[in-house]
């Protein structure tokens, strides 16, 4: 957990980022969290061929397109998934400590 929140801080310290968490030993589920200064998407890969994003907290309107780093590129995104920054990172936490990504809120299959 140490080494990850490092690299979390450095990346929040370029105002933008990109993460993909795993529970060791697991190769399903894990999660993303991209971010662009307070504004933060998070998906789960449930399997090879599921995934979902994560319902948002108002932290941006429903309307709004919100872009934040997938890998290595800008997306956009509804305000209906988009998170505090703080609070996705929280979630990240809550799941590395869980193992449990149906706790982290309510998800929307793709």
């Amino acid at each position: 957990m140490a080494e990850l929140t490092e690299h979390f801080t450095a990346l929040r310290s370029r105002g933008q980022g990109y993460l993909e968490v795993s529970l060791p030993g697991d190769e399903f589920p894990w999660l993303t969290l991209g971010f662009q200064g307070a504004q933060a998407v998070v998906h789960l890969f449930s399997d090879a061929e599921k995934s979902a994003l994560l319902i948002g907290d108002a932290t941006a309107a429903a309307d709004a397109v919100v872009h934040v780093p997938i890998m290595d590129d800008p997306a956009g995104f509804s305000g209906d998934y988009v998170l505090a920054t703080d609070h996705a990172w929280a979630l990240i936490h809550r799941f590395i400590q869980t193992g449990e990504p149906g706790e982290l809120g309510e998800w929307h299959e793709l």
